[in-house]
């Protein structure tokens, strides 16, 4: 006897506590499997048609844009890209 308990009053205490961690644990990587699966996949590329001489000299990141600020190749502007398709969907110009 241990602490006033019978041996197999333990056993079972010890093996329910057993199959609650493997149940958790299961659980816990079934619902990160299931998050992970619903995020938008990635674009693996993102080709801006701008002029030569352009450069990227700011980025900012929105939950499903990205907002690039361009100079050179003509007047300063912001570029904003779709993160799930890749496509440019909006434009700004400032006039020279």
């Amino acid at each position: 006897m241990a602490n006033g308990l019978p041996m197999g009053a333990l056993k079972v205490a010890v093996v329910a506590m057993g199959v609650l961690i493997v149940a958790g644990v299961l659980t816990i990587a079934v619902v990160i499997a299931g998050r992970m699966s619903q995020m938008p996949a990635a674009t693996s590329a993102v080709v801006l048609d701008e002029p030569a001489g352009t450069r990227i000299v700011g980025v900012s990141a929105l939950p499903d844009r990205l907002a690039l600020q361009l100079q050179g190749g003509g007047p300063d502007r912001v570029v904003m890209v779709d993160i799930r398709t890749g496509r440019v969907v909006a434009r700004a110009a400032l006039a020279h």
